[in-house]
């Protein structure tokens, strides 16, 4: 295949990977043989000419979080030019708030129980235990990545943490869950969509004395085949989903087991990882998923 009819298509990431495990790489040979050439472009480069390209994937802009107002307005120019954007601008921006939880949950999908807050103070905090009735919880942003402003608390050891809370919480909302112990006896559960269909599921436990999974935060991870229970519960949530924004090209279904069944902690649309490295094949699924996406495009 000669370069002059190779398409291009960037990869959405940022100025520097060095401290994060990526795995986008792995994906470059397959879209190659489909007759597409990947560019890694960061999402903070202002001289990029998004018509230079065909396509834009959004894959690993990891910091985004610290400025969600212009990754926003980047998106929308690459909306606003000839290239094709994946996930679309509409996914975004329904997915990078996570009040999006709420709406699933409105459509019968069962997630954490949460309580959606503002206005954080020591007696919010203490009031939050009672309120979910438990002696762990944990609270996080409305708008986060990679667990950045992501807390571990105890009746014992909340106050100890305000400081920080109210830092990463003073002029944002917040939400608040449940401590799920099942994230470290047993792990949290990924599954993996690509054009609405399945591709691969992985296990992410945490290192010891740890609850995030994030293999930046020492997770380690385990592929799984899922058992129908879970796949069951991933797919009614990619349906709801679907409903509300359409199908995206890429989603991974985040799951962890409660006393009542699975539950929904996270649905990524924007940039999750998709652990090409655990499935040998999943690399050549997503490169067909895209070509395929772009061909529907022209039909």
């Amino acid at each position: 295949m000669t370069n002059n009819k190779l398409q291009h298509c960037a990869i959405l990431t940022m100025n520097n990977l060095d401290d994060f495990e990526a795995y986008d790489n792995l994906f470059e040979q397959p879209l190659l043989t489909l007759g597409w050439q990947m560019h890694m472009v960061s999402w903070r480069d202002e001289n990029v000419n998004w018509n230079d390209y065909a396509a834009v994937i959004i894959r690993s802009p990891w910091d985004y979080q610290d400025d969600a107002s212009a990754f926003l307005k980047v998106l929308n120019k690459i909306e606003q030019s000839s290239a094709h954007l994946e996930n679309s601008l509409k996914t975004v921006e329904w997915n990078i708030d996570k009040k999006y939880l709420r709406e699933l949950e409105s459509h019968g999908i069962k997630i954490v129980k949460t309580l959606w807050r503002e206005n954080l103070s020591q007696e919010h905090v203490f009031q939050y235990f009672a309120e979910l009735k438990v002696d762990q919880l944990v609270i996080k942003p409305r708008i986060s990545a990679n667990a950045d402003n992501t807390f571990w608390l105890t009746k014992e050891n909340y106050q100890t943490f305000f400081p920080q809370l109210e830092k990463a919480f003073s002029t944002s909302e917040f939400l608040v869950q449940p401590f799920m112990e099942s994230v470290i006896n047993e792990g949290e559960f990924s599954l993996f969509y690509f054009n609405g269909i399945y591709s691969h599921a992985i296990l992410k436990t945490p290192k010891d004395s740890d609850f995030r999974v994030q293999e930046e935060h020492g997770g380690r991870l385990a592929a799984i085949t899922p058992e129908t229970s879970l796949t069951n519960h991933a797919e009614e949530t990619l349906s709801a989903i679907k409903a509300q924004i359409g199908m995206p090209l890429y989603a991974r279904v985040d799951f962890v087991r409660s006393e009542q069944g699975f539950a929904l902690m996270e649905a990524e649309l924007i940039e999750p990882s998709l652990y090409f490295n655990m499935d040998e094949q999943s690399a050549t699924r997503f490169a067909q998923a895209f070509v395929n996406r772009m061909q529907s495009l022209t039909l």
